[in-house]
């Protein structure tokens, strides 16, 4: 694998390449893969955000390619709706792809969040019509380095989500709304599609708390001995509690949430529109 410039597309480094397995190349080239229900043609996309520079691309059923969605990088998190990709990238700025028609147009329709915001950033739809913007910043927890010495891939710190914060996107004034109640509703975060679920539709959920599992790029693909970065934020009371008790390992690969089928989630949707 050679590196070459993104703006001249000369060598960079002159270096011998770096040689990958396909599984190794796959854990650098692939970060997050989505997979949408488009109910206007009845068919389903597959997002990607990808390696160099965490860019966009995406194929429908029946594609035999790949649509490359260039010219900004450093996506964090997608949602598809109505046509209309939106993907936020990890400084807050939130695009709107229309890939409804034979060219796809883009615009932005917030834009990034001045200074430092948190350490991950998430775009949700919420099932009155919303679109939320979530920010999550962690906490860094020195581990025991005499501990860690015995471990193959020793951990330098511990990793625990410190705070959550959930805004609405307001797309005609272009501003951020922070909100503190979901009403009746609960998040879901990590390394796969970001979702707001009604309490009325899974009632077993703690209303008004994030359930969240370890998506800090660090775990994604290292510190594979490391604990993982799961549990419950309580927005209310702006505090962490333990999924069960002891923790989950679940250290590698990345812990991911298992989503209800995409014909429940669609029926979900309609009865709230």
């Amino acid at each position: 694998m050679y590196e070459y410039s993104w703006y001249s597309a000369s060598r960079v480094y002159h270096s011998e390449p770096s040689i990958f397995s396909l599984d190794e190349l796959r854990e650098y080239l692939l970060v997050k893969a989505f997979v949408f229900s488009d109910t206007s043609t009845e068919n389903y996309l597959v997002v990607l955000i990808h390696n160099p520079r965490w860019q966009l691309s995406f194929a429908r059923v029946g594609d035999d390619k790949w649509t490359w969605l260039p010219p900004h990088t450093h996506y964090a998190d997608c949602i598809y709706k109505d046509g209309i990709l939106y993907a936020v990238n990890k400084v807050g700025e939130i695009h709107a792809f229309d890939l409804s028609g034979p060219v796809v147009t883009m615009k932005t329709i917030i834009e990034m969040v001045p200074g430092y915001a948190c350490d991950k950033m998430y775009i949700v739809e919420a099932p009155w019509g919303d679109l939320l913007q979530v920010w999550r910043s962690y906490e860094y927890i020195e581990g025991d380095y005499e501990a860690d010495l015995h471990d193959a891939d020793p951990a330098i710190s511990v990793v625990n989500t410190g705070e959550i914060k959930i805004f609405s996107v307001d797309t005609v004034e272009k501003k951020r709304v922070e909100i503190k109640n979901l009403d009746g509703h609960v998040l879901f975060l990590g390394h796969n599609q970001s979702l707001c679920l009604s309490m009325e539709e899974y009632p077993n959920l703690k209303e008004n708390y994030t359930y969240f599992t370890d998506d800090n790029d660090l775990s994604l693909f290292g510190r594979k001995n490391n604990r993982r970065d799961i549990g419950l934020f309580d927005l209310k009371h702006n505090s962490r509690e333990e999924l069960v008790s002891p923790q989950l390992w679940s250290n590698f690969p990345a812990p991911v949430w298992i989503t209800p089928s995409f014909t429940k989630l669609n029926f979900a949707k309609k009865k709230h529109l």
